[in-house]
């Protein structure tokens, strides 16, 4: 039934009223309460979902910022550095042709199809048999070259770019001889398969003897006349190195590739970084120029696509980076080699090093003796400098500068130096690591300073996209000046490179291909003007 309040007594209308009220207040308390509590649910979702949203895009955003250069489908505990380069890496300004790309996939198609423990290698291998030097071949066999290490680090990872651009361009799988450190320095870079040449290669006792007096080094078989056009032979020895003989460098003659076309194993031994040889084949050059386009970003891409440092170095980049050089507004990077007798701190080297990085602007100079640069407008400008050098009185020295002495822009100079060994150890695993360590720091700074006719420095500037300021090599124990010039391009030099007289008009012809400038028989790409 229906209550008129109009005809209540005036204090029950009022009460009424107040009890209205007192409704009206719980239901919007509660109200309230639903909402603020729905809200806080919904926030809580969010932060909980949001971290593992992070992380998976994060750690996935290193593969797509490199362009569809880098395959997925790897385990990404077992190798991090594949994933979580972007953290600490400026997005490279290069990115890789289409072609590139899709050239990267099929040969990964290939190589899982012919790498090791499939049927394909078992039967490869068979056909190694000390009595079967002469074999038939079908042409749709699967084909290999190996990678051995020789000499230091650097001339190490230079030369596995040049050998996996020949297996790129002749359909070979490229396996790497694992007895050194290898698998303590890099990750496998190809997915579902192994780069790594198994222990049980039938050839493996023999690699080591294999020379320029062996039967197989196919540089001396052409010197002799052995090379038989009309029979395959097993395998072959391949030399290339500083001193190669002319007989070895035709190797990057087209008739001889042909030759070689159809033998199923070469072995390959270089202290080089030879790739700038084969873009003078002619046939490599028609296929070379449509995967790089921009002829100087070609070690730039396929060493991004080949070398993904393991966990534990990876462990070395990232603590270093993160202590000493995140912080810094920008960072320079200073690749120091020594190469006078005995090696070791030289007041000259030093007077050359401060020159250059003045005189070019890449780090600020004192101020005068007694003033103080005060600049209280803003925070001073933060530059670290990283120094690799196997002695650390360079850096000492650097940082005794900066801090007795304050800089003349008021920036504030910070020197840093991983490691210090005073000798080179190849082949010992720390300081393999070590090395391998500094050459990503150096890849990682803002400029960089390397020295002349230093594979450490080549490959740390390819690696990083740069093109250094490199120091030329002092005479009579003097400085020089002046101390340094500006690299034609990021691309490493090919010191002393193999050109066969077959190159001779191709070299002249070849307008991305220029002479080096730390190096006269050296050979380098540019990009074309």
């Amino acid at each position: 039934m229906k209550v008129h309040s109009h005809l209540l007594h005036p204090k029950t209308r009022f009460n009424m009223k107040k009890l209205e009220d007192n409704n009206s207040f719980r239901i919007s308390g509660m109200m309230k309460l639903t909402i603020t509590f729905v809200t806080c649910l919904i926030l809580s979702m969010v932060l909980l979902l949001l971290p593992s949203y992070n992380i998976f895009n994060r750690d996935k955003f290193h593969l797509t910022t490199t362009g569809g250069l880098l395959a997925t489908g790897f385990d990404e505990e077992s190798c991090l550095s594949r994933y979580h380069q972007s953290s600490l890496r400026k997005p490279s300004p290069y990115k890789p042709s289409t072609n590139l790309v899709s050239k990267l996939r099929s040969y990964e198609m290939l190589h899982k199809r012919c790498g090791p423990n499939t049927d394909a290698y078992k039967r490869a291998i068979k056909r190694l048999g000390y009595n079967n030097d002469v074999i038939t071949s079908n042409g749709d066999e699967c084909k290999y070259v190996v990678w051995t290490p020789m000499f230091g680090l650097g001339n190490r990872i230079l030369s596995m770019v040049s050998v996996f651009t020949y297996a790129l361009m002749t359909d070979r799988v490229m396996l790497v001889d694992q007895r050194n450190d290898i698998t303590d320095l890099f990750c496998e870079p190809f997915p579902g398969t192994s780069w790594l040449l198994p222990s049980d290669f039938p050839l493996t006792d023999q690699i080591d003897s294999f020379n320029r007096t062996h039967s197989h080094c196919y540089g001396t078989m052409l010197k002799n006349h052995a090379v038989n056009t009309t029979t395959t032979l097993s395998h072959l020895y391949i030399d290339i190195f500083d001193d190669s003989r002319d007989h070895d460098k035709m190797f990057f003659c087209e008739e001889n590739q042909a030759l070689i076309e159809n033998v199923p194993w070469l072995v390959v031994k270089s202290n080089l970084y030879y790739a700038p040889s084969l873009w003078l084949v002619p046939s490599f050059q028609t296929k070379l120029i449509k995967l790089f386009p921009q002829k100087d970003t070609f070690f730039h891409h396929l060493s991004h696509y080949l070398f993904h440092p393991t966990n534990q170095v990876w462990g070395m980049i990232t603590r270093s980076y993160n202590a000493y050089l995140s912080r810094a507004d920008e960072v320079l990077g200073l690749q120091i080699r020594v190469f006078s007798t005995p090696a070791g701190y030289y007041q000259h080297v030093m007077d050359q090093i401060v020159s250059c990085t003045q005189r070019e602007k890449l780090l600020p100079e004192l101020a005068a003796t007694g003033t103080q640069v005060m600049n209280i407008s803003k925070t001073p400008k933060l530059k670290a400098v990283l120094v690799t050098s196997l002695h650390p009185e360079y850096s000492d020295h650097l940082k005794n500068m900066f801090m007795e002495r304050p800089s003349s822009t008021g920036e504030i100079v910070e020197v840093y130096q991983p490691s210090g060994e005073k000798v080179q150890q190849t082949d010992k695993k720390l300081h393999d690591q070590k090395a391998l360590a500094e050459i990503y720091l150096l890849s990682l700074t803002d400029k960089l300073v390397t020295t002349t006719r230093s594979t450490f420095g080549y490959v740390a500037q390819g690696l990083g996209g740069l093109k250094p300021w490199i120091l030329y090599e002092p005479r009579h124990l003097k400085a020089p000046d002046p101390p340094c010039f500006r690299a034609m391009s990021m691309e490493p030099c090919s010191l002393k490179a193999p050109i066969s007289a077959c190159q001779a008009e191709t070299i002249k012809t070849t307008s991305f291909i220029k002479y080096c400038e730390d190096r006269v028989t050296g050979i380098k790409l540019v990009d074309e003007l």
